[in-house]
């Protein structure tokens, strides 16, 4: 999965109103970017970051450039745009690339569900010999260490996606947590317990009552370490759920 168009790279200014960023691009024009996350983007909005931009043409749109990537530390990238996880998960699924959910042959999105009025992510249906698969997809930036943390703020909606997963596989069906690492100095994933201490222990009892969980690596980069490109998701990471 790569973006349809090179990014434009910039300086960050600042990071307000949740949706906003102020971006000083290489020829020392500033301009208003769209920030598509609604999260506290903790550890990936340090001030003068290197970041990278998408541009639209559209002359319906307000703001003509998204904020995409993040160099959150130096030599270490993250992709910001948490509109960007689904269509990662969704491209590795049906690619065979994640083993543990390979023989679906049909893919839905944002189908309805469950009894908190939620939507899932991906509904994998069509296997010879498994129950349809609920997928809950969520986007893990937040890095310590090596060790990538989810949530990176206090997530009631997630919250409630966990006992949603639960009641599915009480039904007999498969409910599954996918994170995907879009971070390059992640190497593993736990929950953030010192963020929000009921996700954690919502997701290990999601984990007791037989929800599955995920997480896989994006790539961020081409070999040549072009941080314009790739988002593919390229290999498993261990989740660690010890306290």
């Amino acid at each position: 999965m790569k973006f349809p168009e090179p990014l434009v790279e910039g300086r960050l200014i600042r990071r307000y109103k949740r949706f906003l960023a102020d971006v000083r691009l290489a020829d020392g024009t500033e301009v208003t970017a769209h920030c598509p996350n609604t999260g506290s983007m903790l550890g990936c909005q340090p001030e003068n970051a290197r970041v990278w931009l998408s541009r639209s043409d559209n002359p319906k749109r307000k703001l003509q450039y998204t904020w995409e990537l993040v160099e959150a530390v130096p030599g270490q990238l993250a992709c910001v745009n948490t509109a960007r996880p689904n269509g990662q998960a969704r491209e590795a699924v049906e690619a065979g690339r994640v083993a543990e959910l390979a023989g679906y042959t049909q893919c839905r999105a944002e189908v309805k569900y469950g009894t908190e009025k939620s939507r899932i992510d991906l509904l994998l249906s069509g296997h010879p010999s498994e129950s349809d698969a609920w997928v809950e997809v969520k986007n893990v930036t937040l890095a310590e260490d090596g060790q990538g943390f989810f949530p990176d703020a206090v997530t009631e909606r997630g919250q409630k996606h966990l006992r949603e997963l639960m009641a599915q596989v009480e039904q007999g069906e498969r409910g599954v947590l996918f994170f995907v690492v879009n971070h390059t100095g992640i190497e593993t994933v736990r929950p953030a317990d010192h963020i929000d201490a009921r996700y954690g222990q919502l997701l290990r009892e999601a984990c007791d009552a037989g929800v599955e969980v995920l997480a896989y690596r994006a790539s961020l980069a081409s070999a040549e370490g072009d941080p314009t490109g790739l988002l593919t998701l390229t290999e498993p990471v261990p989740v660690i759920l010890e306290v």
